[in-house]
C-alpha cells in the first residue's frame, strides 16, 4: 500500500487475495497482505464489501504499520447452508482505507467459489385415504439446496393391485422453490362385501439429471422419510350394516305375505260383507224395521228407495210388508213405527249419480241414524241432503264404513227427499283383491215414520 503522495506500481506486493472455495454451512479462509510503502506511520481499516459481506469477516479489522512494514490479515468465510447462497462464483472485495490519507483507498478483489449442496424436503398428504376404487394424494416438495434439481417418482407396492399416476411425472425446482405433485392411486377390482382392504405403498423421490441420465436418490432432510409411506383403504360397496338391514326387511316382507296380509284381507272382506248385508233390504223390510213391520197388524205402508227417485212401497195384510227399490219401511197402527230406507248407487269412473228416497204423503220421517258403506274403498265425493239441508260431504277415500247418530231426530216432511249424490273419481279394490269397474256406495237412513194426521 502506498502513501497518499505516491502512486502504486502495477505489481505492488500485498494486494492480492488468493481465490478460495467454500461449501455452505462450512468455513473457509483466505488472506490479504497489507504493506505501508509511505514514509509515515499509517493505520488501515479493512472491510469486506459486496455479495460476501453478510457472511465474511476480516481479522483483524484494523492494523497500524510503520513505513516499509507489512501485515497479513485473515478473511474468514462462513456462508449459511440455505438456498439463498447460490452455487457458483461470487466476487469478494476488501476495502483498505488509510486513516491519514483516505483518498488513497484501495479495493483488492478475488473470486469465491460456492460449492453445490442438495437438500430436498419431501412429504405426502394424506398418509391414508379411503375410497371404493381410487384415492388422491399430493406430494409436497421443497428444494432447500443451492442448485436447481429435477425429480422423478418411483412408486412401489407389494403386489400389482394398485395403479399409480403422477401429475406431472417430472418436476424441476429452483433453489428455494416449493411445489406440489398430484398422485392418483387406483385399484381395478371393487370390494362388494366384507371388511375394508388396506393397500400399503411407498413413493421414492429420485433426483434426475436434466439430460435424462440415470436417477440418483435425492438427499432429504433429517426429519423426512425416504421413501414415503402411505396407505389406500378400499372400503366395500355394501357395508355390513346394510346387509343386516336388508335381511331384516326381507324377513318382514316374508312375514307380511305369509302371515299378516292374508289375515288383513280376510278381516276386511268380512267387514265389507257385513256392511253390505246390513245395508241392503230384505223382503218384508230392512233390519229391525222390516221385522217390526212384518209383525204389525193391519195394513202398513213402507217408504222405499233405491237408485234414483226411489218410491215408497206399500204392504197389505196383517203382519206383512213389502218394499220396492233398494229398501222399505213398514208401519202399522196409529202410532209411529221404526223405519229405514236404503239408497244404493253404482257410478262409473268420472261420472256423477244421485239417488233419492221420498217421504210418503201424509207421513213425517224423523231420522236418528244414517250408515254409509264404501266397502270397495272408492275415491271420490259423497254428499247427503235431507230436503233442502245439506247434512255432510265426505271424501270417499277417508272411510270404508261410516255412521252418524242424532239424539234429536231430524224431521223430513211428506214429499221431501233424502238425497245421496256420488262423484266417482276412481273405483277402489274390494276385499277380493280385484279392482272394481264402478264405484259402489250404500246409504241407509233409519228413524221413526209418523203419520201427520
Amino acid at each position: 500500500m502506498t502513501s497518499p503522495t505516491a502512486s502504486p506500481s502495477p505489481g505492488a506486493p500485498g494486494l492480492d487475495i488468493p481465490e478460495v472455495s467454500v461449501t455452505p454451512g462450512g468455513t473457509a479462509s483466505t488472506s490479504l497482505t497489507v504493506r505501508n510503502d509511505s514514509d509515515i506511520v499509517e493505520a488501515y481499516r479493512l472491510e469486506v464489501i459486496g455479495d460476501c459481506a453478510a457472511w465474511a469477516t476480516v481479522e483483524p479489522e484494523r492494523v497500524s504499520l510503520y513505513p516499509g512494514t507489512s501485515e497479513t490479515v485473515t478473511i474468514r468465510l462462513e456462508p449459511p447452508r440455505t438456498s439463498e447462497v447460490a452455487a457458483g462464483e461470487v466476487p469478494l472485495a476488501v476495502r483498505v482505507l488509510p486513516t491519514e490519507h483516505p483518498e488513497a483507498v484501495r479495493v483488492p478483489e478475488t473470486v469465491v467459489r460456492i460449492e453445490e449442496f442438495r437438500q430436498l424436503h419431501t412429504g405426502i398428504a394424506p398418509r391414508r385415504r379411503r375410497g371404493w376404487l381410487r384415492g388422491r394424494y399430493r406430494l409436497e416438495l421443497r428444494n432447500e439446496g443451492n442448485t436447481p434439481v429435477q425429480v422423478g417418482f418411483e412408486p412401489a407396492q407389494p403386489g400389482e393391485e394398485l395403479g399409480f399416476a403422477f401429475r406431472p411425472a417430472v418436476r424441476r425446482l429452483e433453489p428455494g422453490e416449493s411445489a406440489e405433485v398430484g398422485l392418483r392411486v387406483r385399484t381395478g377390482t371393487p370390494v362388494w362385501f366384507g371388511n375394508p382392504v388396506v393397500w400399503p405403498f411407498t413413493v421414492a423421490v429420485t433426483e434426475t439429471d436434466p439430460a435424462g441420465e440415470r436417477p440418483e436418490p435425492a438427499e432429504t432432510t433429517g426429519g423426512d422419510r425416504a421413501p414415503l409411506d402411505a396407505e389406500f383403504v378400499q372400503i366395500p360397496v355394501f357395508p355390513k350394516w346394510l346387509l343386516a338391514v336388508l335381511a331384516v326387511i326381507l324377513a318382514l316382507l316374508i312375514a307380511w305375505f305369509a302371515l299378516v296380509r292374508p289375515t288383513v284381507r280376510s278381516t276386511a272382506k268380512e267387514a265389507a260383507t257385513d256392511a253390505v248385508v246390513q245395508a241392503r233390504p230384505t223382503p218384508g223390510g230392512t233390519g229391525e224395521a222390516g221385522q217390526e213391520a212384518g209383525a204389525s197388524a193391519g195394513a202398513g205402508e213402507q217408504p222405499g228407495g233405491g237408485g234414483s227417485n226411489a218410491e215408497p212401497g206399500t204392504g197389505t195384510g196383517a203382519g206383512t210388508g213389502a218394499g220396492t227399490g233398494g229398501g222399505g219401511a213398514g208401519t202399522g197402527g196409529a202410532g209411529g213405527q221404526q223405519s229405514s230406507a236404503t239408497i244404493d248407487l253404482q257410478t262409473s269412473q268420472g261420472a256423477e249419480k244421485t239417488g233419492t228416497y221420498k217421504v210418503p204423503a201424509g207421513k213425517v220421517f224423523e231420522i236418528t241414524d244414517i250408515v254409509v258403506a264404501n266397502y270397495q274403498g272408492d275415491e271420490g265425493v259423497l254428499t247427503i241432503d235431507f230436503g233442502e239441508r245439506k247434512i255432510t260431504t265426505i271424501a270417499l277415500e277417508t272411510f270404508r264404513n261410516q255412521d252418524y247418530h242424532w239424539v234429536t231426530p231430524i224431521r223430513i216432511t211428506e214429499n221431501d227427499t233424502v238425497t245421496a249424490q256420488v262423484t266417482c273419481a276412481k273405483p277402489g279394490t274390494p276385499a277380493t283383491g280385484r279392482r272394481a269397474q264402478n264405484c259402489h256406495e250404500v246409504l241407509n237412513v233409519s228413524g221413526v215414520l209418523n203419520s201427520t194426521g
